[in-house]
């Protein structure tokens, strides 16, 4: 479910050989001025289980409740006591004291394609349903590309999306880039919609045949390029690059191209084989120990989203487990959690993030906020799976100066409506800027120069000390 580049980008490839690093490099030097102190993390990363992560099956599992609704799986005790999660997380159990578990998080929409835009941008947009979730210039900015335009200027992006945005269909959904705010701040995007390559696929690397030299000869001749642009403007023309600005950056682009310990940060070859084993060798293991090694080298956010490519090329939200016929056979929805597309992966690879941001010290400085869309029905369906259901959803805070082993929150009996202390998308994001440091009264401004608060929810302040 993902996308094509937009004009801009298109040029950056052409010129530094199918990387859109030039718009996404970009970055204000007023930034720098507006970010506010406060916050204790340097970093955050952002695992978006798309499709809709089942809370009565995973972290609110209601063991009393009727046979139905009551989880096929059962609830274990983990290193907190009084803190249980499915027994397909034995490994996320022993975790639980570095972890804030969110149980009320809400919102009014079951449809994927507003509930990735509001938990995304902390703004509603009902009017989302294909063909109209193509993501435009009009979109309110995702909490990726705000973080980048209040992040100081650095040799890596603010941003990285990993492995592929979210999208289907050659569509990619609005929320996932910076809209108004321009492709300056658009989150750098390692793959398009559905492709797979290579056993290294988050590897930055320059293209067969395209060497160092090369690249530095194609950049002579996108200098010649731009100083006959230059020319043209001076007699009253004006060429697509131009009102994109982006000469400057693309020089930024070229260096980090260059530059061995930007390039290396994207290369997980360059770890052990015992650490990849430990993240699990697979799509998401890779992921979650990339966005580790981008974090260390600087960048701000990192968004990994959790898909799945199919045996016939379909690219599936897996966490939408309603079970039944399609790309992955007749499968039921608990047999699909119990997947190497979901549940397993998702217990080894986060609980070694965990581990291995701990062991490197770089926990405390680095929020990992787990959750998607919405949750998914009380009822299990006929196909032994659960629906859509955004009125209550479990998310997984950690790191960051989060305070470890504590619940937030209530659900009823069936975990299917809040009870206590609701969660709004927008309390999500402002407790994001709030770790982050980012003033969450700061202003951003559209293509009119109108302002716009960057959030108007309140931060969970409770959960930090």
């Amino acid at each position: 479910m993902l996308h094509r580049r937009d004009a801009m980008i298109r040029l950056g490839q052409a010129g530094l050989g199918g990387l859109a690093l030039p718009g996404l490099l970009q970055a204000e030097q007023a930034a720098a001025a507006e970010t506010a102190s406060g916050g204790k993390a340097k970093s955050c990363i952002l695992l978006y289980l798309w499709g809709g992560p089942p809370q009565q099956d995973m972290f609110d599992l209601k063991p009393q409740a009727p046979a139905g609704i009551r989880s096929l799986f059962d609830p274990v005790d983990t290193v907190v006591p009084g803190i249980q999660l499915s027994d397909q997380l034995p490994l996320m159990a022993k975790h639980t004291d570095k972890m804030a578990v969110v149980r009320s998080y809400t919102h009014h929409s079951n449809t994927h394609e507003v509930g990735v835009y509001y938990s995304l941008t902390g703004k509603i947009n009902d009017t989302l349903a294909v063909p109209r979730n193509q993501r435009n210039r009009n979109d309110f900015p995702n909490v990726a590309s705000v973080v980048s335009k209040f992040a100081p200027p650095n040799v890596m992006p603010g941003s990285v999306t990993i492995p592929r945005p979210i999208g289907h269909d050659g569509v990619t959904y609005t929320g996932t880039y910076s809209g108004f705010l321009g492709p300056r701040y658009d989150p750098m995007e390692l793959k398009t919609p559905g492709e797979v390559t290579g056993p290294a696929p988050h590897s930055i690397e320059l293209p067969d045949g395209l060497t160092t030299t090369r690249l530095q000869a194609r950049f002579g001749l996108l200098n010649l390029l731009e100083q006959e642009d230059r020319m043209m403007q001076k007699h009253g023309h004006k060429l697509a690059s131009d009102k994109f600005g982006i000469g400057h950056y693309r020089q930024q682009a070229f260096g980090m191209l260059t530059s061995p310990e930007a390039h290396g940060a994207f290369d997980i070859t360059k770890e052990p084989d015992t650490m990849r084993d430990r993240y699990g060798r697979n799509e998401y293991g890779e992921s979650f120990l990339l966005a580790r090694r981008l974090v260390e080298a600087g960048v701000r956010l990192v968004t990994v989203v959790w898909v799945y490519i199919a045996p016939d090329g379909n690219v599936l939200n897996v966490w939408d487990n309603h079970g039944g016929t399609g790309s992955l056979g007749k499968i039921s929805g608990y047999a699909m959690l119990k997947e190497k597309y979901c549940l397993p992966p998702l217990d080894l690879a986060y609980s070694a993030l965990l581990d291995d941001l701990d062991q490197r010290g770089l926990l405390d400085e680095t929020l990992v906020v787990a959750l998607g869309e919405f949750g998914r029905t009380p009822k299990i369906n006929k196909d032994m799976g659960r629906d859509h259901w955004g009125a209550c959803q479990s998310v997984l805070l950690a790191g960051g100066g989060i305070r470890g082993g504590q619940i937030y929150g209530e659900t009823d009996k069936q975990a299917a409506y809040v009870t206590k202390d609701p969660v709004k998308p927008e309390d999500m994001i402002a407790t994001m800027y709030h770790a982050l440091g980012i003033p969450n009264d700061g202003v951003i401004h559209d293509t009119q120069k109108r302002p716009h608060r960057i959030t108007d929810g309140e931060p969970l302040v409770g959960l930090f000390g």
